[in-house]
């Protein structure tokens, strides 16, 4: 995930251990992982519902799938009797 060596995460482990102190540390730790564990849990969550979504039936406005689509436009309508013999 992160390339992170040993000698930066002793570093970051020392700025902790500087910033937080050894009482609070165990306790931002802690902290740190559950806030890790609600992410990823959430990030699951979310991934595994747009694969739902994907492969449900599209819409019922949308082209079936196996209908091909040709493209055109719709044709206009035939005229009636009421068109026919009128000249200008």
């Amino acid at each position: 995930m992160f390339n992170i060596g040993p000698t930066e995460l002793i570093v970051i482990l020392l700025i902790a251990l500087i910033v937080f102190g050894p009482k609070r540390l165990p306790e931002v730790g802690k902290t740190l992982g559950r806030s890790l564990q609600e992410f990823r849990r959430a990030s699951n969550d979310l991934r595994e519902e747009l694969k739902r979504g994907i492969d449900e039936e599209p819409f019922g406005d949308a082209v079936p799938s196996g209908t091909p689509d040709s493209g055109k436009p719709a044709s206009p309508p035939e005229s009636g009797p009421e068109d026919a013999g009128t000249s200008g």
